[in-house]
């Protein structure tokens, strides 16, 4: 058996050794052409892989962008509604105002042929209460102040006065311009006189 074996060995490493020139370059072409295969492989692997980032992020970048159109446009949308409300919010008041307008009108025309005054008071305070109510109806009310203690929110002091009583101290004596409130927002101070 041994020598079998021996034999099988020099006969293997004679076919090595006298193999012929061109049969050596094909095993080391083989080994070459086998790395080669490998090497693509791992470089479509790695193409692919690239491929596949530089897909997810166009995909991401659309994405990205259309939001940001959609955004944009809600922005102006919202702009030129926000103008439209602020040209338009008045004007419900002013139509409801425009009956008074009429009024005061009428009051002039009328003054021009009348000697009466008295008639003439009693058209003019009918359109003040015409005017009231109107404004009360869209939430317009007239503050109270006097007797009221000072209140930095509500009052702006003109000037002080010395209190004809002792419970008028630090009170409101007078109002020389009256303070009103819209749906509970002050949206002119009362400008008072303050007894100290």
């Amino acid at each position: 058996m041994n020598n079998e074996n021996n034999e099988d060995l020099k006969d293997s490493t004679l076919n090595e050794t006298t193999r012929p020139d061109n049969e050596m370059e094909m095993v080391a072409d083989e080994n070459s052409s086998s790395i080669e295969i490998e090497n693509t492989e791992q470089k479509a692997e790695e193409l692919t892989a690239e491929q596949k980032l530089q897909k997810d992020f166009d995909e991401i970048k659309d994405k990205h962008l259309r939001l940001y159109s959609e955004f944009e446009n809600y922005k102006r949308r919202t702009a030129k509604e926000r103008i439209e409300l602020i040209m338009t919010s008045n004007k419900e008041v002013l139509i409801s105002l425009l009956p008074v307008l009429d009024d005061f009108e009428r009051a002039i025309k009328s003054m021009e042929n009348v000697a009466d005054v008295a008639s003439i008071k009693i058209g003019i305070e009918l359109v003040n209460q015409k005017l009231q109510s109107i404004l009360i109806s869209k939430g317009l009310k007239e503050m109270e102040s006097i007797g009221k203690e000072f209140n930095v929110d509500l009052h702006d002091a003109i000037t002080k006065i010395p209190a004809p009583t002792n419970d008028l101290k630090g009170k409101i004596i007078d109002a020389v311009e009256k303070g009103y409130i819209l749906n509970d927002r002050v949206i002119r101070h009362a400008k008072v006189v303050v007894g100290e």
